[in-house]
């Protein structure tokens, strides 16, 4: 037996150490002690717990000032020991005469004479502990004190078990809790009168601080939560509001904002918690949080969407719209835009857009309005959101190489904060409707997915339509063969034989009339072959040109005048209209030649009396425009594709047996397209034709 220390007036109490924790405080024990003292008029008492091969201090009263606080003494060699180990009382009149008890006993070295103990057993009848009374002086004990000493100890075992219990209580309710709170999954239970008494630390992060022993209502009230359509859920649709009613839920799935701010899907378990006879006890509830899974399906449905629309699309002006309109439903946005690049220019166009409500079509109209170029888009459309309602935007270029080829523009609503409005209802649940959006990286990474489709559409676009062109251009020279060549060559093959078959001084008087017919042809088939030169040096680059700042309006100015002549012949009336700073960088010889080409096609396209306008402006801080409009033959609705193809002549054109064959506005398009800028047709109310050229201004 351990020697006890002294008592309480000599020192402190010794800690009792048979429970853990708060369940049996020492006191307890203590006074269970002093009463068994006053039953059995004896001084000293001590409760002690078998711990392997020891036996430890769990209670005591009257423990002597003189007895050591600290010793270790095998349970075999103390009187408590034998005991323990043969399952019964052992009551002596005088330890230090008794036989039975080892000449090393602890009790013996320190005075004990009286003694009696008592076996305390567990339920099933094991011993764990002895209850010993004892005396400094021999004593013969009674009937009465032993028999007191035997309740005692019964009571004593059921006193440490019922705390043991209560103990292990304690330990699977602290296992439980570890284990609760170490799931991912996200679980709140309530009691019976519908109080929070449990959240785990994943529903925390998922959905915000849980006041625990407060009403469910009066939390979920001011919690985020909604049906996957964005409606504010009542309070009777409340997961655990249901289980405690006595509904099981199931996999059924919700928003509800987490902690960071993102509104996330979580699928919802939840059941009542019952007791004996049913009586309900409670609810718990345990929601997973499934958004990535969710957007990966979204993604999925979408990405099909998108490359459905591509692939049944012959146009990017086809296919944009339906891949607008398939992102915008997803991910639940209200507008999005498709700007193509200028491979030249890097100029943006808008070519579709996909927008909800008049809001979203206004936006949009303020934005195309401003669009101009790459960097001055970007800067125009974060200020035209800023000073509209939307608060989100994102732009994801669509890039082939290192070329951006396009641009994606997608706006969402603001977040709003999601409380109840001034006025609502307790059971209201109400917060503001907002489209589910996905963590930035993935949905980045998904969207530059759906850019890369777009740019591998307008890539194998652009390489159908230049074999197309290819063989076009192929068709095109065998045409030029067959006509272009042949009407010159034939007539100069039927003057060469006129010659030959007309006897010499008859051929004196028609040779003036047959060498301007040969001269004439011949310069027909010469400017053709520098015209065919000069495009293929331009088209692969053989032929240099300059760069260096070009007045553009002089160069314009100087080909207006130059083709005064001309028009007054024609009865066709010049209007120039040139602003300043509009200084581009380039060849001004080859910017020449764009303009006299331009001119002179307006000119000789405006049969009768007309009119050729030419405005050279500056849009914006990047761009110089130059149009030229005129009011003549026009060009068929059929055609509009084909303006600048080689060899292009309109039927108009055959019609009125205009001179040309067809290649001014081809060259025209590849020294802009040299000079980083565009050239293009634009629809005019009829009769009539304009083409604008949109070239890079020189920064001022």
């Amino acid at each position: 037996m351990e020697p006890p220390g002294p008592p309480p007036a000599a020192r402190p109490a010794p800690r009792i150490a048979f429970l853990s924790g708060d369940a049996m405080p020492d006191a307890a024990a203590d006074r269970f002690a002093a009463v068994v003292a006053r039953v059995a008029h004896a001084p000293t008492v001590l409760i002690l717990l078998a711990d392997g091969d020891r036996l430890r201090l769990a209670g005591a009263h009257g423990i002597p000032a003189d007895w050591p606080s600290h010793a270790t003494t095998p349970a075999g060699r103390t009187v408590a020991g034998l005991i323990v180990h043969h399952n019964r009382p052992l009551t002596s009149t005088d330890l230090a005469a008794d036989p039975r008890v080892p000449p090393q006993a602890p009790a013996r070295e320190l005075g004990v004479r009286g003694y009696a103990g008592y076996p305390i057993h567990d339920p099933v009848g094991n011993v764990f502990g002895v209850l010993a009374v004892m005396d400094p002086e021999p004593r013969c004990w009674t009937t009465g004190e032993l028999a007191a000493l035997d309740d005692a100890a019964r009571a004593c075992a059921a006193f440490v078990a019922e705390r043991s219990a209560r103990e292990d209580i304690d330990t699977q309710r602290r296992f439980l809790d570890a284990l609760l709170q170490s799931l991912r999954t996200a679980v709140a239970a309530c009691d019976a009168g519908g109080r929070i008494v449990f959240a785990n630390e994943a529903l925390r992060q998922l959905t915000g601080p849980a006041p625990l022993l407060r009403p469910l209502a009066e939390w979920s009230q001011h919690s985020y939560l909604k049906d996957l359509e964005g409606r504010p859920l009542r309070r009777e649709q409340v997961p655990l509001f249901r289980a405690l009613a006595g509904s099981h839920v199931r996999d059924e799935e919700f928003l509800v904002r987490s902690a960071d701010g993102r509104i996330r899907i979580v699928a919802t378990d939840a059941q009542p918690i019952t007791g004996e006879h049913g009586r309900r006890l409670g609810a718990v509830a345990c929601l997973r949080d499934v958004t990535d899974q969710r957007m990966t399906e979204r993604f999925h449905e979408v990405e099909a969407a998108v490359s459905d629309a591509l692939a049944h699309a012959e146009t990017v002006q086809e296919g944009g719209p339906q891949v607008l309109r398939a992102i915008c439903a997803g991910f639940g946005w209200r507008y999005a835009q498709l700007w193509l690049a200028d491979e030249a220019t890097g100029e943006l166009d808008l070519v579709a857009d996909q927008h909800a409500d008049a809001e979203a079509r206004a936006l949009a109209a303020s934005v195309s309005a401003q669009a101009e170029m790459i960097a001055e888009t970007a800067r125009r459309i974060g200020k035209a959101v800023r000073e509209s309602r939307w608060g989100a935007e994102l732009a994801v270029p669509a890039r082939s190489g290192d070329r951006t080829v396009a641009v994606l523009t997608f706006f969402a609503d603001p977040p709003e904060a999601p409380v109840d409005p001034p006025g609502a209802p307790p059971d209201s649940l109400s917060a503001p409707a907002e489209p589910l959006v996905a963590p930035a990286d993935p949905l980045v990474a998904f969207l530059s997915g759906v850019a890369a489709h777009v740019a591998e559409f307008l890539e194998r676009r652009r390489a159908e339509e230049l074999t197309v062109a290819l063989a076009h251009s192929r068709d095109e020279y065998l045409a030029l063969i067959d006509h272009e060549f042949r009407t010159p060559l034939t007539s100069i093959s039927a003057y060469i034989d006129l010659l030959r078959d007309t006897e010499p001084d008859a051929a004196a008087d028609e040779l003036p009339g047959i060498l301007d017919v040969l001269g004439r042809n011949s310069e027909i088939l010469r400017h053709i072959v520098e015209d065919l030169l000069d495009l293929a040096g331009i088209d692969n680059g053989h032929i240099e040109l300059a760069e260096e700042p070009v007045d553009l309006a002089a160069t314009v100015t100087a080909a207006a005048r130059a083709a005064e002549p001309r028009a007054a012949d024609a009865g066709v009336a010049l209007h120039l209209d040139v602003a300043e700073g509009t200084t581009v960088r380039g060849d001004e010889s080859r910017l020449r030649q764009v303009a006299d080409h331009l001119i002179a096609n307006a000119v000789g396209h405006t049969v009768g009396a007309g009119r050729v306008s030419l405005a050279l402006t500056r849009p914006a801080p990047a761009v110089v425009e130059l149009t030229v409009t005129d009011d003549g033959l026009g060009i068929p609705v059929e055609d509009e594709d084909r303006v600048f193809a080689r060899f292009y002549r309109s039927a108009r054109t055959r019609e009125h047996r205009l001179p040309g064959v067809g290649l001014g506005l081809t060259i025209s398009r590849a020294i802009v397209e040299r000079h980083h800028g565009t050239i293009r047709f634009v629809p005019c109310p009829p009769p009539g034709t304009r083409i604008t050229v949109r070239l890079p201004a020189c920064r001022s």
